[in-house]
């Protein structure tokens, strides 16, 4: 009978340079990041040179046979765990016995515009990570091509952040730290139209898709959770636009607007007449 593999050490450097990864100052110093469960380590995976390690259990090893594949052909080292070092590294409550370091992979800003973007959604200051992850995995589901975090916002790699972007992390580019005006004006510059979404905004977004006007290529300004977006923002867009609430609800959260809002530009943009609609030059 062959011999079991050997399972890493709970105090093992490698484990604790994982443990580490779970504070902003040491991701940000590595730029490296975790991703947990098989849904994240299978899309970490399948993006070009972002794994660099997997800890599995014996368990997770067996149950995941093809993404433990996946990973290896990948590229990535794996270390074979017993359940309280997955525990230890983990930030899950209940760890599902995958745990994969990734490198990050931002976008420059400048590489964003370059793409001409049609859709794009723009986090100014916003600061719950789960929201943040949410609103990604809502703009990748409504086919934009890219989203701003600005730099008053939540840090990308957040565990929270990527498990709420369920996999959506690695589906589009993603550019952090940029400023809200030079966000904006950029954008502009590309001759994309900016959207602010605010509760308080004059138009609402009927009547933005009443006039045939949300077939442009646009970008949404998606603000803070508590105070939405300040006036110096709303007054740098092109239109503040509001989500009619047609019930009695006092208002929406920000996942659930930010939603409602890519999808309606999303519908807009492929009716006939709508940006996607036209053969590329």
């Amino acid at each position: 009978m062959a011999a079991a593999p050997e399972l890493i050490s709970p105090k093992s450097p490698r484990v604790s340079a994982a443990r580490r990864l779970a504070k902003r100052n040491f991701r940000g110093k590595e730029r490296l990041f975790l991703a947990e469960g098989p849904q994240a380590v299978r899309e970490a995976a399948g993006h070009a040179d972002t794994l660099v390690e997997l800890f599995a259990t014996l368990d997770a090893a067996e149950r995941y046979a093809d993404i433990v594949a996946e990973a290896r052909d990948a590229g990535a080292r794996l270390h074979l765990a017993d359940e309280d070092v997955i525990a230890d590294i983990s930030t899950t409550v209940t760890p599902q016995g995958l745990v994969g370091v990734c490198r990050f992979l931002d976008t420059p800003f400048e590489d964003v515009l370059a793409a001409r973007p049609k859709l794009v959604a723009v986090l100014a200051n916003v600061r719950d990570p789960g929201n943040a992850g949410t609103v990604l995995r809502c703009a990748d589901a409504a086919g934009a091509e890219a989203v701003v975090l600005t730099d008053a916002s939540v840090d990308l790699y957040n565990p929270k952040s990527v498990r709420a972007s369920v996999g959506s992390l690695f589906h589009l580019p993603v550019a952090v730290g940029v400023p809200v005006e030079r966000a904006v004006q950029g954008l502009k510059d590309a001759g994309v139209r900016i959207l602010a979404a605010d509760g308080a905004g004059e138009d609402d977004l009927d009547t933005e898709l009443d006039r045939g006007t949300m077939g442009t290529r646009t970008a949404w300004i998606f603000g803070n959770e508590a105070w939405g977006l300040p006036e110096e923002t709303r007054e740098l867009a092109d239109a503040v636009v509001r989500v009619p609430i047609h019930g009695k609800a006092e208002s929406l959260n920000l996942a659930t607007a930010a939603a409602v809002c890519l999808y309606a530009s999303a519908r807009a943009q492929r009716a006939p007449g709508g940006c996607r609609s036209v053969t590329p030059s």
